[in-house]
């Protein structure tokens, strides 16, 4: 009996590897990246029909989350001043997975733009550890969109 061709074609090997991830921030590579997320939520209200409970989506939150091992200051100072000033700076991302066992050496690559930060680690670090700095974001969905995925 032999196996299934999804089987054979979609092996453990294809699995996407995170090492083989990248980001850049307005263009500018995030060597020192460690984690990254961008996800997108439906904000829902409850609707009720006769004694079910649904629910309607009203808006869209975009939300984004990187870590980074510290080398450089990452244009940190350049956030601080234009906050301390009553301005909102705006960024750009682009995550990219590009592992070389990708099905068909295909690669996933994201575009967030209308990025802006929720706070600023100006400083952080623990004895004896790699200083390790946590973003968090948020942006606009309709903002968001994916430049190439790996399909089936």
């Amino acid at each position: 009996m032999g196996r299934e061709a999804e089987a054979v074609k979609y092996r453990g090997r294809r699995r996407w590897n995170g090492s083989w991830g990248k980001v850049w921030w307005d263009n500018e590579l995030l060597f020192e990246i460690q984690k990254f997320e961008a996800k997108v939520t439906a904000d829902r209200e409850d609707v009720y029909i006769s004694i079910s409970k649904d629910s309607k989506i009203v808006s869209l939150t975009g939300e984004l989350s990187f870590t980074i091992k510290s080398v450089v200051n990452r244009n940190i100072n350049k956030y601080l001043e234009a906050w301390k000033q009553g301005l909102d700076p705006r960024a750009n991302f682009v995550g990219l997975i590009d592992d070389p066992d990708a099905v068909d050496g295909q690669k996933e690559r994201c575009s967030i733009d209308n990025v802006w930060f929720n706070d600023l680690i100006l400083m952080s670090f623990e004895k004896g550890k790699v200083v390790e700095k946590e973003f968090t974001a948020g942006f606009t969905p309709e903002d968001a969109s994916f430049i190439e995925t790996i399909g089936a």
